[in-house]
């Protein structure tokens, strides 16, 4: 959750001094936001210090991470003035920004705004630059997806450009330096420095840094680590113009949004952006920032049954005010328009959970809940609870293994190809171990098997639980499948019994051999070259429909002796794994 310093007096001022710090502290509670610590109750402050308040801020609410976003946000809640309407407006000539084809292969994209006569103190200046290091440490994830560069726009000319050079083409005097330097020796100078050394490591090793021109080749900014001294903003700058690189469209112009909301207060006309288009290599065009605000059509009977309460449309339009949300009810439907403030909005219970802030969770009703309901197992755990008893009742000890594991562990280890088509993988992993989300149990239990082998033989172990498989169909492109996974090891391979073993778990599920019946729902073993297995020792598991039609629910066979030193095993091993979930 992030912490923000704001001065006590400014924002007690600018509320009009109706409160002490108790006070304040229950409404930040009521507003859904915490007041941590106030510094002038720890003691005797310093002779010219002020009183600053320590507040945690949701994670979600990037509009909240400054004086002006929590001042107003508060100022709106305690009904002291009306959200602001923010504006896009048309520059005579707009400035634009032309991107380069080599940008794709670091930063690919970029958004602008032109701030327009801005009146900054050294209040509101530490304030810019503070949102903006917030905004770089949790919505820009550190600068990796995107990273903030604002200029004094009289000291520069455009039309700009976004390029991507070379290092040793790259010549600017860094800001708050003297030395002018080219790419390799800024990554060369700020290695010691505690603050930029953090996101070197985002374009060292690329062949070519992102690098922002103004009309007269005069490097802007170095993204995503460090602006020029020649544009540099100072509390005389009256024009700024910000420019965003990005490897993420969404969260850049979250980014832009956000900052242009928060300060465009000090710009002449209140509220007021100037446009930066934006021209790409393919010869599209974009104007930015958009601001315009989403529509999000909701019910009052949603609402009301969501929060507890019972309040007409009418009422529930004016709590939702209290939020900075603007709403208009036609009919039976309440539509709420989205300020660009608010990302964080999302679906209607974003909404409705707005409402219970604004109406006081602490006044909603408490009422008696009268419904009977009976609790039942869902059907898919009770059938899992169904597979895993017949199995332990066998004598066969459970394990319960880690959901990600490396490529190789459930690709190459088995001997089994990627297709592109089934793994998901994760972007960022924190280790070699913990590349993708596993497609099948049996590489754990491997793993399970291998730091167990001081035990006696033979080791009996199994797994019913999830893997992840991509799915184009579904909404998030990914689901989880129900798999059952049982490992014999001991000197022997012995496939009698894990084949025996799979006979009385389809027994349990009303399942039989096809050696046993002719007609009604039947399993069989198919003959079948797979190369996780000993040839003529591998065989698919084939589930018979009454129809007569059949479903693949997976693999048997013992294990080719290659995947057995992969995972550093010396003994044979038999096995099977399944999908269960055709038996629902």
């Amino acid at each position: 959750m992030p912490t923000i310093d704001i001065d006590k007096q400014e924002l007690f001022d600018y509320l009009g001094n109706q409160f002490d710090t108790a006070s304040f502290r229950e409404l930040c509670f009521e507003f859904g936001i915490e007041l941590e610590e106030d510094s002038s109750e720890k003691g005797q402050l310093a002779e010219g210090e002020r009183a600053q308040l320590k507040i945690d801020i949701p994670a979600n609410r990037y509009d909240l991470l400054c004086f002006e976003g929590v001042s107003r946000a508060l100022g709106v809640f305690l009904r002291r003035e009306d959200p602001p309407t923010y504006k896009v407006v048309p520059a005579a000539e707009p400035h634009r920004i032309t991107v380069s084809a080599e940008c794709a292969q670091v930063r690919p994209f970029v958004v602008g705004a032109v701030l327009r006569g801005v009146t900054l103190t050294a209040e509101r200046y530490q304030s810019f630059i503070d949102l903006q290091d917030k905004l770089h440490h949790n919505l820009c994830k550190k600068r990796e997806l995107v990273s903030i560069g604002t200029h004094d726009l009289d000291t520069v000319e455009g039309p700009f450009t976004y390029e991507a050079q070379r290092p040793e083409d790259i010549q600017f005097v860094p800001l708050n330096q003297t030395e002018s330097m080219n790419g390799r020796r800024v990554i060369e100078f700020y290695e010691d420095d505690q603050h930029i050394k953090k996101f070197l490591h985002i374009i060292r090793d690329s062949p070519v840094y992102p690098v922002v021109y103004d009309a007269k080749r005069r490097v802007m900014s170095l993204p995503p680590l460090i602006n020029s001294e020649h544009s540099k903003i100072s509390l005389d700058t009256r024009n700024i113009l910000i420019e965003i690189t990005a490897t993420d469209l969404t969260k850049v112009n979250m980014t832009l949004n956000i900052l242009v909301t928060m300060f465009s207060k000090y710009c002449n006309e209140p509220f007021t952006v100037e446009p930066v288009e934006v021209v790409y290599p393919d010869g599209k065009k974009f104007v930015y920032p958009e601001l315009e605000q989403r529509l999000m059509a909701t019910t009052g009977e949603y609402l009301n049954g969501i929060v507890g309460i019972e309040k007409s449309n009418d009422e529930i339009s004016e709590l939702l005010k209290k939020m900075s949300l603007e709403a208009e009810v036609q009919g039976d439907k309440i539509n709420v328009k989205l300020p660009a403030t608010r990302p964080d909005i999302l679906q209607e219970c974003d909404i409705a959970e707005d409402l219970a802030i604004a109406f006081g969770y602490n006044r909603i009703p408490r009422v008696q809940n009268n419904e009977a309901t009976v609790a039942a197992p869902h059907p898919l755990n009770k059938l899992s609870d169904i597979v895993r008893r017949e199995i332990a009742l066998a004598g066969w000890t459970e394990a319960l293994t880690l959901s990600l594991c490396s490529h190789d562990n459930n690709f190459a280890h088995l001997r089994r190809k990627d297709n592109g088509d089934e793994v998901v993988v994760l972007e960022n992993p924190k280790s070699s171990e913990n590349q993708i989300c596993r497609t099948l149990l049996l590489p754990g239990l491997l793993k399970t098997v291998c730091e167990n082998k001081r035990y006696a033989l033979p080791l009996r172990v199994f797994e019913v639980s999830d893997v992840v498989l991509k799915n184009a169909a579904v909404e998030r492109g990914a689901q989880n499948q129900r798999h059952a996974c049982a490992l014999y090891a001991s000197n022997e391979a012995r496939f009698e019994i894990v084949q025996g073993l799979l006979d009385e778990v389809m027994k349990s599920l009303n399942v039989v051999s096809v050696v046993e019946a002719n007609k009604g729902v039947r399993y069989s073993l198919e003959e079948a070259d797979i190369p996780t297995y000993l040839p003529g020792r591998g065989a698919n598991v084939m589930l018979i429909n009454e129809d007569g039609s059949s479903l693949e629910l997976g693999t048997i066979g013992i294990l080719h002796p290659e995947v057995l030193g992969n995972f550093d095993l010396k003994t044979p091993v038999s096995a099977f794994e399944i999908n269960i979930e055709p038996f629902l």
